[in-house]
Order: C-alpha cells, then structure tokens, then sequence
C-alpha cells in the first residue's frame, strides 16, 4: 500500500514520517528536477505500507517545482507515485490556513486521512476543537487527533491509516471552489478563488473552534523581543556565538579520541603487515583520509543538531522575518535567507532551495553568492587551523578559537551580501518581489527527531566526503610515493648515510622527506609554488590547494597523507603536531598567524566544489553561472588571502 504524506511547513510532517518509519529512511530526487523525494517504510498487522514524503507547501496551485511535483504526484494517476491514500498532517493550532490546502486536496477526490497534529498546545492554549463536528462539515472525511510527543498515539495512526485504506473508495473530483482541470490560473482568478475558499473555511471553524485569544497574546510578547529590530539581531548573534563555542567545547574529547585511535591502526598495520607498498597504502593512505573524515564527525553532528533545533522550536522563521530588512537593499528578500542558512549546512541543498523564490533576478543572484556561506566541509579546514595558529585565551565562557569560528561564518555572510549588491547593479530587472510568510508556533523539539536528524546528515557527510576523499588518498598516496624515472633514487643516493645505529631513524625520515619532494605530487606542488608563494603557502600546501577544488574538506585528508608518506617527523606525532612543527628552509615555522589566516580566508572565497558547480549548472540551466562562481570566488579568495598574508606577517 502507497501513502503520501502531506502538509504545511511547520505542521509537523517531518514528525510523523519519522515516527512513522524510524529508520527505515531513503532520499532521492524527481527525475529532472532537484526535488527531494524521501520515502520510508512500516509494517503494522501484518500489512506493509510505504510511506511517501512529500515536500512542504501551502498550496497545490504550481508556482513552483515543489507544488508542481505534489500536484503531479496527486491528480495524475498514472504518476508511479500516485498514491491509494493521503494523510494531511495539519497544525491544530491553525486550522483555517492548514485546511485551505486540505480542501484542495479534498477535491482531487483521493481517499484521505486528516490529521489535527499539535492537538496538546491546543489543549494547553485553553481553546477548544470539535474534531467531530469539523469532519462532519467537511463531508464526514476521517479526522483523527494526533500528538507527535506521545508514542501511544503512533499505534492509534497506524491502525486508522490500515482501516481508511480499507474502507476509502476514490470518488471524482467535486470542486466546491474551482476546477481541477484548470489549475494554471491568473493572479487575479486564484485571489478570487483563495478568498472564496478562505470564507468557506472561516463559516466551517465558526461552527467547531473558539478562538486562541490567551495564546495569541503569549506569544506576541516572545515575538515582540526576537523580532525587535535592534534587539532580534542581537539575540540572533548571541546565539551564534554559544553555537560556535560548543561546536569547540564538546567535540575536543571524541576528536582527540577519534584522532587518537586511527593514529593507532596505522601504526598496528604498519607493524603488523610485511613491509611493501600495499602497507604503505593502506597506513598511510586510506587510514589517515578516512580519519581525515571521521574525526570532524562530532563537529558535523553538533552543527546539525543546532540547525534543527533552530528549525524546530520555531526561531529560525524569526530570523527569516527580521533579516528580510536587512536584504532587499542588497538585491535579495527574506527568501532568500533561508538557502543562505541552509548553505551553512551544505551549499548543493541551498542552491536547490533557491527554487522557492519566484522572482528570477533574486533567485540568481541568491544562487551565485550561497557558496560563500561557510559550509560543513569548511569546518575541518577551519578548525585544524584555528587550533594550528590561534591562541588559547578564554574571556568567561568565550574563547577566541571559537570566536575566530563565528568571524569566518560572519564573512562569509558578509561577503554574500557584498557580492549580491554587485550583481544587484548588473543584472536589471522591473520585476518586484514580496515576502509573505507565517510564523509557526513555538514548540518544544522531539529529540528523538533530533537523533534521526543527526545520525541522516552525518551518515550523507560520512559517505559522500569519505568517497571522495579516500579515493584522492589512494591517488595522493600514488603521486607522493613515486616520481618520474630514476628522480627519487638519485635524489637518495646524494644523502649522506650514516655510520652509527643511532642516527638511522633520522636519515630514514629524511630520505621519506626528499622521496616526497622528487615524487609526481610534489613536482606538482614545486610547479604552483611561485604562485601560492605570496600568500605564504609551501609547495605542500599547494598539493592540498589543487586536490580541494574537487571538494573543500579534501584538505585535511590531503594533508594526513602528504605527512604521513614523506616528512620529518616522528611517526606517533598527530597531523597537527606535525604541522606545528613544520619549518622552512630558513627554520622559522611554516604555519603562521599570517599564513593561518591567510589560508582561512582563501578557503573562506574560493569556489572548491565541483558538485556545487553542477548542480548551479542543472539550476540555472547554463555554464555561464558556474563560470562566473568559479572565477570571482577563486579571484576573491586569492587577492583576500594576500592582503591579509601582507598585513599580518
């Protein structure tokens, strides 16, 4: 049996799919549109049932792909995803606008289950529902209370999704408002037809709901501090800030455990297994790019545990509201405020999320500037070298390590709304846009969700970063370990070899050393170094330079595998004391304040993503887009690392 899940932002869908399925989650897309198709699976007395998320909207009418999959998905059924019944999820606490997109799909005439989601702030807002009296006056559909907090309420759905199933028969379509078959209407028309449906829905509610008066009033107070125009940015950074410092605070223990323990394999393997290339391989290529992975896992976790519970509680749709002020002078709208948080998680979502803005300049230039939000993949590279060059110097429960972190995040923010004027100036346009959106009720998070949220993301990020970074471990490990012709062995006959025992540890970590630098990588490194020099980078800081164009967090793993093949150092030091006591040929370190800054801000601005490209490119539907992402990103990122480079050496 096929079921679609459908609903509002923010009635709580999410919720019920993921009590619902547990686990049993997949993701995918719509063939030729970016669309996430996420569906799951349960199986109650006996029967299986697979259950289809759909995404979030307000209305069937198709103003966007989002509508126009649901709708498609709906009235076609011929779709392979049509589904035998619908279960609404609806926010109890606002039935007039949740039952406006009901009603709608009501009249698609498809067996369907109503929801009332939320029905314990109802109670606790001392306003009353007669979920019996509202099913009997939208022609006796099933309507059934739900409560995603209580577990006990999860075998009540079930049973009711298998009986609906059972009993429904599809009926034809019987519009009371408009025609199905002509859904492609002129603002005018479907005004008329909204406000029509609106009044309908308003005489059905008089019947069955008293009004929330208590709580509309409790929850102005709270909007009138985090909307404030002063005090709502304010608050919105110092949230930030705690984040930052968690993101630092918690995850130092299991990092340093997690970095402790593949240091650790690669040594049992290297002593374990006869010596060759094939040990080599796997010590010093897969183990320390697949640590170069695992060990940001609590950082990742941290991060989208964050996010969520922004989302969840209700607060993020405040700093949509508030920071639409701040956009629309930069050539963007409040709509654009969501891809660009969501591009702190990771730019391929945000750039699909721009498809909710309507208006095509906005949605362009929204698109072009998302990748200068600091994404999950720059987290690795910025806190190894936060950790690297910054001080430790606490002020109370701030520290500037984590203060460095929410700087990088600000200009990144910073840079964005810069580059968005600049292309608000080029681009022209008469066309304008609005920002029409609803608050959505504060509420507490199901943690359970939480773990589900974390453990998906983490497992996306552990998949995708950890492919591609172990196959360029292999390739690196390849390059660092043998050169052109006879290079590398001429280059080891010149070193001096050493007549007493107790300087052969040193020579072998010379001779690894000079190997490294004849090898295919490091000619490479050797090659770019005239032009990364100015900015303070080495030749093995360009190695890791080339190989992150393909994905940023690719320089951690770069990294772990260029010191771990050839450099001299001891082999049981970490990859950040390695690189802390990296020296040049004049003895002074490598890793700066300067050349640490300066790296930041270069991985910051510079376009390092070529799945980012892509999907710019099946966005926009041209290359010109993603040129131009590429050549201005890479641009400012070089010219912003030598200015700072200059200022702080």
């Amino acid at each position: 049996m096929k079921v679609a899940l459908v609903g509002n932002p923010n009635a709580g869908k999410t919720s019920v799919f993921n009590l619902l399925t547990g686990l049993n989650q997949k993701v995918g897309n719509y063939p030729g549109v970016t669309v996430d198709k996420k569906w799951g699976y349960f199986r109650h007395q006996g029967a299986d049932v697979e259950l289809l998320d759909l995404p979030g909207i307000y209305s069937i009418y198709p103003k966007s792909q989002d509508e126009e999959v649901v709708f498609q998905v709906l009235s076609q059924m011929s779709h392979p995803d049509h589904p035998d019944l619908v279960l609404v999820v609806m926010d109890s606490t606002n039935l007039e606008r949740n039952l406006f997109l009901a009603t709608q799909i009501l009249d698609l005439g498809i067996p369907s289950l109503l929801i009332a989601n939320m029905m314990d702030l109802v109670d606790k807002d001392t306003f009353e529902i007669n979920l019996e009296k509202l099913s009997e006056l939208l022609g006796g559909v099933p309507l059934i209370p739900f409560n995603a907090r209580l577990t006990q309420d999860l075998s009540h759905l079930k049973s009711a999704i298998l009986r609906v199933s059972l009993e429904a028969v599809p009926k034809p379509h019987a519009p009371e408002f408009t025609d199905v078959e002509d859904w492609k209407l002129g603002i005018h028309e479907e005004v008329a037809l909204g406000e029509a449906r609106y009044k309908k829905i308003g005489q059905i509610l008089s019947f069955c709901q008293s009004s929330p008066r208590q709580r509309s009033m409790k929850h102005q107070k709270w909007d009138q501090i985090l909307t404030h125009p002063l005090w709502g940015y304010l608050i919105f950074l110092f949230f930030l800030a705690l984040i930052f410092q968690s993101i630092f605070a918690w995850s130092e223990v299991p990092m340093n455990l997690i970095d402790t323990v593949f240091l650790s394999m690669s040594q049992w393997v290297q002593a374990s297994l006869p010596t060759g290339p094939l040990t080599n391989l796997i010590s010093q290529g897969f183990i320390p790019g697949l640590g170069g992975v695992v060990i940001f896992i609590p950082q990742i976790a941290l991060l989208f545990g964050f996010i969520f519970l922004l989302e969840e509680t209700g607060y993020m749709a405040r700093v949509v509201f508030i920071t639409d002020r701040l956009m629309r002078p930069f050539g963007l709208n409040g709509r654009s405020i969501v891809p660009l948080i969501s591009g702190v998680a990771c730019a391929i979502p945000a750039v699909m999320a721009t498809r909710t803005i309507d208006h095509w300049k906005e949605r362009i230039i929204t698109i072009v500037v998302v990748p200068l939000m600091s994404c999950s993949a720059r987290i690795p590279v910025y806190t190894l070298l936060i950790a690297l060059v910054v001080p430790d110097v606490s002020w109370g429960i701030f520290n500037l390590k984590g203060v460095v972190l929410m700087a990088l995040y600000l200009v990144g923010f910073v840079a964005a709304l810069l580059s968005a004027f600049l292309f608000k100036t080029i681009l022209k346009t008469k066309e304008k846009s609005f920002l029409v959106m609803e608050l959505p009720n504060y509420k507490i998070p199901r943690w359970s969700n939480l773990g589900l949220t974390i453990l998906e993301k983490c497992k996306v990020f552990v998949w995708e970063a950890g492919k591609v970074i172990l196959a360029i471990s292999v390739v690196l490990w390849v390059l660092a370990s043998y050169g052109p012709g006879d290079q590398i062995a001429s280059a080891i006959a010149k070193i001096p070899v050493p007549t007493e025992s107790s300087q052969q540890e040193k020579y072998q970590l010379k001779v690894k050393s000079v190997a490294l630098e004849q090898s295919y990588i490091g000619k490479a490194g050797k090659w770019i170094e005239p032009v990364i020099q100015p900015l303070g980078y080495n030749w093995q800081i360009g190695i890791s330079l080339i190989t992150s164009f393909v994905a940023r967090e690719v320089f951690v793993g770069a990294m772990a595998t260029i010191y771990s093949v050839g450099e001299t150092f001891e082999s049981d030091q970490t990859l950040l004391e390695r690189m802390s006591n990296q020296r040049n040929s004049q003895g002074k370190p490598v890793y700066t304040l300067a050349t640490g800054v300066s790296l930041m801000l270069f991985y910051a601005f510079a376009m390092q993503c070529m799945s980012t490209l892509a999907v710019v490119r099946r966005e926009t539907k041209s290359w010109k887009w993603p040129i131009i992402q590429l050549v201005y990103m890479t641009t400012l990122a070089y010219i912003s690392a030598l200015i700072s480079f200059n200022l702080l050496k």
